[in-house]
């Protein structure tokens, strides 16, 4: 798939379906962030929520990839762990859209 050809118009709607879907799930992890935080009782507490947000920024850096060969993989990802819907790929191609769905399934 690193073959397919993504014209400008469907580089627009691709960032901005994946600045959404990066929105989408900063929001969720905002707050379960301020859940952690409200529940912090010992040093414990603190040191987890360090090491969750280590392995979340982790996760989430490597997560949100840009380029052209590994788009179809990064949106189907999203879709099956649902921080984008594929009503916000409108406009790519067909085929396109069909390989995120199908991948997303699996």
């Amino acid at each position: 798939m690193s073959d397919l050809k993504w014209t400008e118009t469907e580089q627009k709607i691709a960032s901005e379906a994946l600045q959404k879907a990066y929105e989408r799930e900063m929001d969720s992890l905002i707050k379960e962030v301020r859940h952690q935080a409200s529940s912090l009782e010992k040093l414990d507490d603190i040191w987890h929520l360090h090491d969750f947000l280590s392995a979340r920024r982790h996760e989430i850096d490597g997560k949100y990839d840009f380029r052209d060969s590994v788009l179809i993989f990064v949106f189907a990802r999203l879709v099956k762990e649902g921080w984008l819907d594929l009503d916000r790929l409108d406009g790519l191609d067909r085929d396109k859209i069909t390989k995120i769905s199908a991948l997303a399934r699996m």
